[in-house]
């Protein structure tokens, strides 16, 4: 496997990853992933990783081969293609010394992209690629600096990786359009949606919140994951500015990290109304998601079919109804709107947020019942199992010979 993110990064792409090759190594294949030093989201590279060149080490019967690369703590076009000019170039230079039967790639990382089909070429077998996001379309959209200047060269480099592979995976159906225009036949690309990776909550919300200083009397809104452009988190600071002005009664917390924490505090610090919390632990995450009254999801009007924010998947398992500030058209509007637990809201408007906050408060039925389609939404379409065995399928798929019907 070759992913820039993996453990013990605990969200985004890497705990993903880290189940994938660990189901495939207790399955009894010898697994072997090609990866970054641990980063994600606070964007610095973890403690015991600092200053390595190149480690391994094995991790629930997986050896991990690490390869430093840059790291950069805020992001510009120019930045991002040092990060991923640096991971190529480590790849390229020491990849592992390994011969595979298969070569499983997640992307979004180009440089990943690049070092898949390079190792699947030289050992001449299959190269079986699952989108996560599609960088060509993030640099168009997420607002990053410069992004606009190179989203014609990332989704070319992109499309360049993806019609070679063997297989493709987009883990919502929205990315199928974009993929087949690169050129990839629709014959080979396949919907594998990502699944709940966290378990549901157990614990005691009532001494959760407690713990976590929220009063029974506020309506706690709750972000958790990345803080980077593309969420485009102003919308709940303003959100929370509009609360606090109005006497509401609500309460915005912004739990996690990422490249624009720092500034984020700096333009809430004269909101009361908003608090930010570090990222939990794997044990305490659900418990925190489930103390909320609400949970949120908001990305830039701009973005529509370049990601599913992996947030969701834990969002469904907790009960809480979900206030999506999202693009309408996009991928991640339909997703909450078919499991049903939750609501759509016009992106970048606070108004219309705090809007749908107030509604939720004012109506408790409607946001448990909102809320109580998400665990079933999540045991009937997202559950682990299903999800590894979507991926275990695809590599089968892969190895099929030419023509054969893979008896």
């Amino acid at each position: 496997m070759v992913s820039t993110n993996y453990a013990p990064e605990h969200t985004g792409i890497g705990p993903y990853s880290t189940q994938i090759a660990e189901h495939l190594a207790a399955s009894g294949a010898d697994t072997h992933v090609l990866a970054g030093m641990p980063h994600y989201p606070a964007w610095r590279v973890g403690e015991g990783y600092a200053g390595r060149w190149r480690m391994c080490e094995v991790r629930g019967g997986v050896t991990i081969h690490r390869r430093r690369h840059t790291v950069p703590p805020r992001q510009t076009a120019l930045r991002r293609a040092l990060f991923e000019a640096s991971i190529l170039t480590h790849g390229i230079l020491a990849p592992p010394r390994v011969r595979p039967d298969v070569v499983l790639t997640q992307m979004p990382s180009l440089a990943g992209g690049v070092l898949g089909d390079r190792l699947a070429r030289r050992a001449g077998v299959p190269h079986v690629v699952i989108v996560q996001d599609l960088m060509g379309a993030a640099a168009e959209q997420s607002g990053i600096q410069g992004g606009g200047r190179v989203a014609g060269l990332a989704g070319g480099l992109e499309g360049r990786v993806l019609r070679g592979a063997t297989v493709v995976g987009v883990v919502h159906e929205s990315f199928v359009d974009r993929v087949t225009a690169m050129g990839v036949p629709r014959e080979r690309v396949h919907v594998v949606p990502n699944w709940a990776h966290v378990k549901g909550p157990s614990g005691d919300r009532a001494l959760t919140r407690q713990r976590l200083g929220w009063s029974e009397r506020d309506t706690v809104v709750l972000h958790a994951g990345n803080m980077g452009l593309k969420q485009g988190l102003d919308v709940l600071v303003e959100a929370a500015r509009l609360a606090e002005q109005e006497g509401a009664g609500v309460r915005m917390v912004l739990m996690g990290d990422g490249n624009q924490r720092e500034r984020l505090q700096q333009l809430a610090a004269d909101v009361p109304a908003l608090s930010f919390l570090p990222p939990a632990d794997t044990e305490e995450f659900p418990e925190v998601l489930a103390a909320a009254d609400v949970l949120a999801v908001t990305q830039k009007a701009s973005v529509l079919d370049m990601s599913l924010p992996s947030k969701l998947t834990s969002y469904f398992m907790t009960g809480r109804p979900v206030i999506a500030s999202v693009a309408a058209e996009g991928g991640t509007a339909k997703e909450v709107l078919r499991s049903g637990a939750g609501s759509v809201v016009a992106p970048e408007d606070p108004k219309a947020l705090l809007a749908e906050i107030r509604s939720l408060a004012d109506d408790p039925e409607r946001a448990s019942r909102l809320g109580a389609h998400g665990p079933r939404y999540a045991e009937r379409q997202l559950s682990s199992r299903a999800g590894l065995d979507r991926i275990t399928a695809l590599l089968r798929l892969a190895q099929r010979p030419a023509g054969g019907d893979g008896s």
